[in-house]
C-alpha cells in the first residue's frame, strides 16, 4: 500500500497528487464522515479527475439501521455506553493532568527529586490513557461477538458491495469529517486498503493507531487532548494532528511536550494547509514531516 496523507483541503491539493499517480480506472471515495452532506461530493470527484466511486458508507449505515430494529437498537445501547465511557475517562483523565501541572508549578530546590515525581505523574496519565483505549477496544470486541454486525442479512450486502468497488479501484480517498462515524462504517463494511491511499483531516486519523482528539481553541475554552479509539491501523507510528496551527497553542512548549508524552513511542505529526507527506514502506514518515519533540518543539523530521 502507497499512503499519501494530506493536509486540510480548504485549498485543495488532492487534485495535484492524484495528477502525479499512474492510476487507472475508478477511485473508491469515502465522505461519510461529511454524515448527511454524504452526497455532495462532485466538487470531491472533479478534484480526481471525474472518476469517484463514492461507497455511501454513511447511507448503507443508515439503511443497515432501518432494515435491521433489533441491531440498531443494540448499536445504538452501544454507542451510549461508548459515551459514558468517554465520559469517565474524561475525570480520570482531569484528575491525573490537574496531578502532573501541579508537581510542574511546586518546583522545589531539589532537581532529581522533582523529575523523579514528574515521571511518575506522567506514567500515570499514560496509564489512565492505555486502560481507556483498552476498554473501548474490548467493549467493541464484545459487541462485535455478540451481533456480528457484518455478518447480519442488512450489512452483508453492502458490504459485499463495498467490496466489488473496492476491487476495481486504484485507489481510496479518504476524506475528514467525524473521525467517531468514519471508524464505525469503515469497520462495519470491512474496507480494505487499496494499493493507493490518500487521506486527509479526520480520513487520515481513522487510519492510525490511535485517535486523538484536541482543540486548545474551542469557544468554550480549551481542553485535555483525549484519546477517542483505537483507529484502522493502516498508518503506524503516528498520531495525526491536522489544523494543528487553528486547533493548538503551537506557542506553548510544555503543552506540546505533554501532548508528545502521551503520544510516544509514536510521533506526533503536525498536519497545517499544504502538507503532502508521502509515507514508506509501513507508513514510515518521510524527512520533512514536521513533527512534535519531547522539548514541545515543532520541528522537521530528519
Amino acid at each position: 500500500m502507497r499512503a499519501f496523507v494530506l493536509g486540510p483541503q480548504r485549498r485543495p491539493t488532492l487534485d495535484a497528487v492524484v495528477r502525479g499517480l499512474d492510476l487507472t480506472g475508478p477511485i473508491a471515495t469515502v465522505t461519510a464522515g461529511w454524515l448527511e452532506r454524504e452526497p455532495d461530493d462532485a466538487e470531491l470527484d472533479a478534484l480526481v479527475g471525474g472518476r469517484g466511486a463514492n461507497l455511501r458508507l454513511y447511507a448503507r449505515w443508515l439503511d443497515v439501521q432501518a432494515n435491521d430494529p433489533e441491531y440498531a437498537a443494540a448499536e445504538q445501547e452501544h454507542r451510549a455506553a461508548l459515551r459514558e465511557l468517554q465520559e469517565l475517562y474524561l475525570v480520570q483523565l482531569d484528575g491525573t493532568l490537574r496531578a502532573l501541572h501541579e508537581v510542574d508549578r511546586y518546583g522545589g530546590s531539589r532537581p532529581e527529586i522533582r523529575d523523579a515525581v514528574r515521571a511518575d505523574a506522567q506514567a500515570a496519565v499514560r496509564v489512565v490513557d492505555e486502560r481507556h483505549l483498552a476498554r473501548v477496544r474490548e467493549a467493541r470486541r464484545a459487541f462485535e461477538e455478540r451481533w456480528r454486525p457484518g455478518a447480519r442479512l442488512a450489512a452483508a450486502g453492502h458490504r459485499a458491495e463495498v467490496g466489488q468497488i473496492l476491487s476495481a479501484a486504484s485507489a481510496l480517498v479518504v476524506a475528514g469529517g467525524h473521525v467517531g462515524v468514519l471508524l464505525h462504517v469503515l469497520r462495519l463494511f470491512d474496507v480494505a486498503a487499496a494499493r493507493v491511499v490518500i487521506a486527509w483531516s479526520a480520513g487520515a486519523m481513522a487510519l492510525t493507531e490511535r485517535v486523538l482528539l484536541f482543540h486548545d481553541r474551542a469557544p468554550h475554552g480549551p481542553s485535555h487532548a483525549e484519546f477517542l479509539d483505537a483507529g484502522l491501523g493502516w498508518l503506524t507510528g503516528c498520531v495525526l494532528l491536522p489544523h494543528a496551527r487553528r486547533r493548538l497553542r503551537t506557542d506553548d512548549a510544555p503543552r506540546l511536550a505533554e501532548l508528545a508524552a502521551r503520544a510516544a513511542p509514536a510521533r506526533c505529526v503536525v498536519l497545517d494547509d499544504g502538507v503532502r507527506l508521502d509515507l514508506g514502506d509501513g507508513g514510515a514518515l518521510p524527512p520533512g514531516a514536521r513533527t512534535i519533540g519531547t522539548d514541545g518543539r515543532i520541528g522537521e523530521l530528519t
